[in-house]
């Protein structure tokens, strides 16, 4: 007769394991859904989308990372870029977007995004590409943008700002490629040296 034999892990280290994969399971499954969250409340406050392509694109039945303009690491299964230009997209954009922590590249530029930077834009901490080019938004420029330690490309070109640049942001200037344009008024003379001295690319 053949014999069976059982293998059993000890208890504690048996738990151990257990308590290991379903707290990874769990975690994924947290980031995944905060990602999507996030993603579906730019979605929400997008008022024109003229080709419909987030509001048929964006759906909860798909996987977030098969949404279009979404790309996903194959590691952590994380969104890790987010490229919706070019869609003629009009919204605003909300705070909640700081929620995608794993954010390298956020392009946003050529379509109608209006009303101020929400702070919690500060929470993307490994964002390298910042592209809000030839939008409407508006207010002051953020000082925040400075505390971005690890932005490689930051332009907010042709969009609606005024006031002066926040002194944080000269700080940046040795190390990314940046522009800003589309002052409400014309720069003052303090503004057109600033970006002498500081290298932007473009200023207006």
């Amino acid at each position: 007769m053949k014999k069976t034999y059982y293998r059993y892990f000890p208890t504690g280290v048996g738990l151990s394991l257990l308590s290991f994969v379903l707290a990874s399971l769990a975690m994924t499954t947290t980031n995944v859904t905060t990602d999507q969250l996030a993603l579906v409340d730019l979605r929400d406050k997008i008022t024109s989308d003229p080709h419909q392509i987030l509001a048929k694109n964006w759906s909860l039945a798909t996987s977030v990372c098969d949404w279009r303009g979404v790309t996903c690491s194959s590691h952590h299964y994380r969104v890790i870029a987010l490229n919706i230009s070019k869609l003629g997209l009009t919204g605003t954009i909300p705070p909640q977007l700081g929620n995608l922590s794993f954010l390298v590249s956020l392009d946003m530029s050529w379509n109608n995004f209006q009303g101020e930077l929400p702070r919690e834009l500060t929470h993307l901490r490994r964002l390298r590409v910042l592209n809000l080019t030839a939008n409407k938004l508006g207010g002051s420029i953020p000082s925040w943008v400075g505390s971005l330690q690890k932005l490689h490309y930051f332009s907010l070109k042709n969009n609606s700002f005024a006031g002066s640049i926040p002194p944080s942001i000269s700080n940046m200037s040795n190390r990314i490629r940046h522009s800003i344009s589309a002052f409400t008024t014309p720069p003052t003379p303090a503004i057109t040296t600033f970006a002498a001295a500081s290298g932007w690319s473009t200023l207006i």
